[in-house]
């Protein structure tokens, strides 16, 4: 339930959004492999069916029998852009409404019904539409039908005041959470609003105001369901193992009934100039660093300017060898990065350069250097290598985002809806392989060289004097927190409220309120993993996979973080940053253009306990990805130059996180649940002053002694078998040496004799993130899988009673979650969520209550609902080569068997009541608890004496307590 501008859109292709077009002959269409791609082991070959009812719906199907899931998504044809002003917001406000009831579900039925299934859920809106979704095991289809036409047909007399307040209050927390208590979360407002006319539907974003939403009535609610929820105005889509004939038969009585309503007119393109360029700035109270972003006025999607737009945005800044990064980050040294995006919606587009630059920097420098880069570009222009590259890569994130049947229904829904053919799955990567020099220049010239622009400058609190000099203060709206004030406002719209007559229902010719029943059971196949390992000890696992020509991999090296030295913490992160700035053999921009050619990407990251470099291909190319791997990890360059940036970078870094209320309850939180002496203890990027402190000599040393090959694991998943993979190793197996590392111990968890209180002050801020736990288990405990089995009722998801309670019946938050980590030295249970300020005392309460009150309530029936689900789950466990990966990742990283997947499996199944209560009241005892509370001291602090906790302990934003 997001607002969101780009929605499942594979990054290959376009967001579907051109004008809906319509079928009514049945298109029954395999597509044979391109030319270019004869080099893969597999062949793309994806059966898309389009029909389209009688009453206007159009149907697309795609048979997919590799795993037994389906995904099942429908995109209405409405989005903020359907909305008028003093309205605004309401197309996402609507969205939320659509989970809540249906007239033969029942209230909440429909999110609860999902998770019993062990099924998948949620929905989007973007500017222009709408998209639901579920992905479930395959005998559940008839009842995701039937629930799906449910909330189509017959929602809207379910919908009452209470429901209308109670839900306006979970998108307010919405809103605050992503826009309002986040760093420059209002840029799109101020850019929107200053980039279209007023009354243009883009010139206000999705999220809308909160002021238009508080007024929202019934009658507004009845109106706009009327006329955009209509069987003509959408597309639904079916993609996964299913009968397609019985598939058929089930659409046609679910859906075939309902009568066409309301105006689905397409509305025609409204692209925006600019006479001149408008500067505007903002003091964002969550910003450590200056932001300066400029939007151009583009074109629609799917027109060829918009296919080589997207081609240019890559173009100008993705790669070292690009025009914004050579004079922005390598010449000016004033940013980490420089960020392009080009966005292509149904009635108009944009194209934007975001630099949020180094801490203090001035945004005129920036500008200056944004400009004297496409000064070079519009007179150099670039490669035929450059271009090359990015095509190549496009290719491989193309069968990446085709890798889930979610991605497929997706974006099948989206381009039959915008586009009127759905067949633009299947070759609209033809369209960006097209684009050509000459146009590239075009539109560069056409829409960015010289042209208007929206330029916001979002810089610290206090800190104007870095704005742009010519900007002026946006005029951005923050709404006042009042202690009190929903429940104020909902009494008063609930006086005010009428009934309104119910709306006349299309008959149907059957009891829509008899649920039908579940299909055959699916086989769940679990994943044959093999293993291997070379001569000097390093482990190889793998699971062959071949239903894309595709391969994962990853590189994986025990220690990470918690091997740091004492007083330098972020030297494991240093090390894997600076490894990937080129080879003994390669210059980094070298290095990236032999994994660009190839289409590959390697990405090296540090966690707690282990280091991963990770790697994705084409299984055309698996041997000479992994080669250069293997060459990143054995030979590194230890560039001088790339030092001294990798280094600025990171500090950046640790400085925005500083003004992150999420960031900084993450930090703190594991300061409170580990030991001082731990590295787990502290932040793995590690503090300003320690990253500073830190020379590349100790992070040479720091390789030198960790960097073993019995620490080491490979892990393969993808079309590529268990020969070629210990083929491909040689270089490994010949020149990565054993050695005696000291790992890390575990201590025992610090146990609490009584639940304690912690707060830490981020002043005027709008949500409060409240991190609840205590430590757990290490990972490879009996007691790890049980422990999660009894906490997915608790807040494994949606069906949860946090996310029941705290979301849906009091509306105090977007979400509400329970976990377990899981660590070599232990790990911890967290219950969180981020609520609205004025309600920290109340969600606290409502934690408490649900925490202490669930041992109790846990019982026969709640273990059976938990098997059920957890078992029906597991079809959806292993459908991705990344979700395979993870599993062989598991194994070495955990010391797990090969076939633990299988012995959870059994685990579950003979679990009774009273292990299950066993691992409940050692692990899930909120007496003895941290409660850390990140939020606004001066209006939340002293209510909280009312929780019964004693005194907060109050910390700074380090974890570090205070006077």
């Amino acid at each position: 339930m997001k607002n969101i501008k780009k929605v499942f859109a594979l990054s290959a292709l376009a967001l579907a959004i051109s004008g809906c077009g319509s079928n009514n002959a049945t298109q029954d269409t395999t597509a044979a492999t391109p030319a270019h791609l004869n080099q893969s082991r597999s062949t793309l070959n994806l059966k898309i069916e389009k029909y389209t009812l009688d009453n206007g719906l159009e149907v697309v199907l795609h048979q997919d029998k590799s795993d037994p899931i389906v995904a099942a998504a429908i995109v209405y044809h409405v989005g903020s852009n359907r909305e008028l002003p003093g309205k605004t917001g309401f197309a996402h406000f609507f969205e939320h409404m659509l989970f809540q009831n249906s007239e033969n579900l029942g209230p909440g039925k429909f999110i609860k019904n999902i998770g019993s299934f062990g099924g998948t859920l949620n929905g989007g809106t973007w500017q222009d539409g709408t998209i639901y979704y579920e992905v479930f095991p395959k005998d559940a289809l008839e009842k995701v039908l039937w629930m799906e036409s449910d909330r189509m047909g017959y929602f809207i007399n379910t919908v009452n005041q209470m429901g209308l307040e109670n839900e306006k209050q979970v998108v307010k927390n919405e809103k605050r959470q992503g826009v309002d208590n986040r760093p420059y979360g209002h840029t799109d407002y101020v850019t929107l609003k200053a980039l279209y006319p007023e009354g243009h539907p883009y010139s206000w974003d999705v999220i809308g105001s909160l002021e238009d939403l508080q007024n929202a009535t019934l009658q507004d609610v009845r109106d706009f369901y009327q006329k955009w929820y209509g069987v003509n105005n959408g597309t639904l889509v079916l993609a996964g193992d299913f009968d397609t004939e019985q598939a058929k038969a089930w659409i046609k009585k679910y859906f075939g009934e309902f009568k066409p309503r309301g105006d689905v007119t397409p509305l025609k393109p409204m692209p925006v100039s600019l006479a001149t360029s408008k500067s505007l700035y903002h003091e964002d109270n969550f910003a450590t660093l200056p932001e300066l972003t400029l939007t151009f006025p583009t074109a629609i999607n799917y027109s060829d300017d918009a296919y080589a737009l997207s081609i240019l945005s890559d173009l100008l800044s993705q790669g070292k060898d690009s025009a914004l990064y050579q004079t922005v980050v390598e010449q000016d040294k004033l940013a980490p990065t420089v960020n392009t995006r080009a966005n292509h919606a149904e009635i108009a587009g944009t194209f934007s350069i975001a630099v949020r630059a180094f801490n203090g920097v001035d945004l005129d420098s920036v500008k200056h250097s944004i400009d004297r880069a496409l000064s070079n570009f519009a007179q150099n222009g670039f490669s035929d290598e450059q271009l090359a590259r990015i095509k190549t890569s496009r290719e491989t994130a193309y069968y990446n985002e085709i890798n889930s049947v979610f991605n497929k229904a997706a974006t099948l829904a989206q381009h039959n809806e915008f586009a009127g053919d759905p067949n633009l799955l299947l070759n609209e990567f033809e369209r960006y392989r097209a684009v050509d020099r000459e146009q590239l220049m075009a539109v560069f010239n056409k829409y960015i060289y010289g042209k208007n622009y929206v330029a916001t400058s979002f810089v610290p609190k206090g800190q104007v004097e870095l704005a742009l000099n010519d900007a002026v203060k946006a005029d951005v709206v923050e709404e006042k927190v009042v202690q009190g004030a929903e429940a104020s406002m909902a009494a008063k719209a609930a006086d005010k409220a009428d009934p309104l007559p119910p709306v006349a229902q299309d008959p149907s010719s059957f009891d829509r309120a008899i649920a039908p029943a579940f299909g055959d059971k699916p086989v769940v196949t679990l994943p044959q993993v093999w293993q291997s390992q070379l001569s000097n000890g390093a482990k190889i696992l793998g699971i062959e996979h071949n239903e894309l020509p595709l391969v994962s991999f990853s590189i994986r090296v025990l220690g990470g973080h918690s091997l740091d030295p004492q007083n330098k913490s972020g030297v494991a992160n240093l090390m894997t940053d600076i490894m990937m700035e080129g080879t003994k053999d390669k210059t980094p921009q070298q290095l990236e253009a032999a994994l660009g050619a190839l289409g590959a990407e390697l990405e090296f990251t540090t966690a707690d306990e282990f280091i991963t470099l990770t790697g994705s291909t084409l299984a055309a190319n698996f041997e000479q990805v992994m080669a250069l791997a293997q060459e990143v990890l054995l030979n590194p360059r230890w560039d001088e130059n790339e030092w001294e940036k990798v280094k600025k970078r990171n500090i950046a870094l640790i400085q925005q996180i500083k003004a992150n209320p999420n960031a900084i309850a993450a930090n703190v939180y594991a300061k409170l649940l580990y030991d001082a002496d731990s590295p787990m203890s502290k932040p793995s990027i590690g503090t300003v002053e320690e990253v500073q402190s830190i020379t590349l000599e100790d992070v040479k040393a720091f390789y030198a002694k960790n960097i073993v090959a019995n620490l080491t694991s490979v892990h393969v998943a993808g079309d590529v078998d268990e020969a070629q993979v210990v083929a491909s190793l040689k270089p490994l197996s010949i020149n990565l040496k054993k050695g005696v590392v000291k790992m890390p111990t575990a201590k025992p968890a610090k146990a609490l004799s009584k639940p304690q209180l912690y707060f830490v002050d981020v002043p005027g801020a709008k949500q409060s993130v409240i991190n609840i736990g205590s430590r757990a288990m290490k990972a490879d405990s009996a007691d790890y899988y049980p422990a999660v089995a009894v906490n997915y009722n608790l807040g494994g998801g949606m069906t949860g009673e946090l996310f029941q309670t705290l979301r849906l019946a009091k509306g105090y938050t977007y979400g509400a979650y329970s976990y377990f980590g899981r660590a070599n030295a232990g790990g911890v249970f967290t219950a969180t969520s981020s609520v609205r300020s004025n309600v920290t005392l109340e969600s606290l309460q409502t934690f408490r209550e649900i925490l202490t009150g669930y041992g109790e309530k846990f019982d026969e029936a709640a273990l059976a609902q938990t098997k059920s689900v957890l078992q029906k789950s597991s079809a959806r466990s292993f459908e991705t080569t990344d979700a395979l990966l993870r599993v062989l990742q598991n194994i070495s990283s955990y010391g797990l068997s090969n076939n633990y997947v299988a012995k959870q499996q059994n685990q579950l199944e003979s679990l009774t009541l009273e292990q299950a209560k066993s691992a409940l009241n050692k692990y899930i005892n909120p007496e003895a608890m941290v409660y850390l509370v990140i939020g606004d001291a001066k209006t939340q602090l002293p209510r909280l004496k009312a929780l019964g906790l004693g005194e907060a302990i109050l910390l700074d934003t380090d974890g570090n307590k205070l006077n």
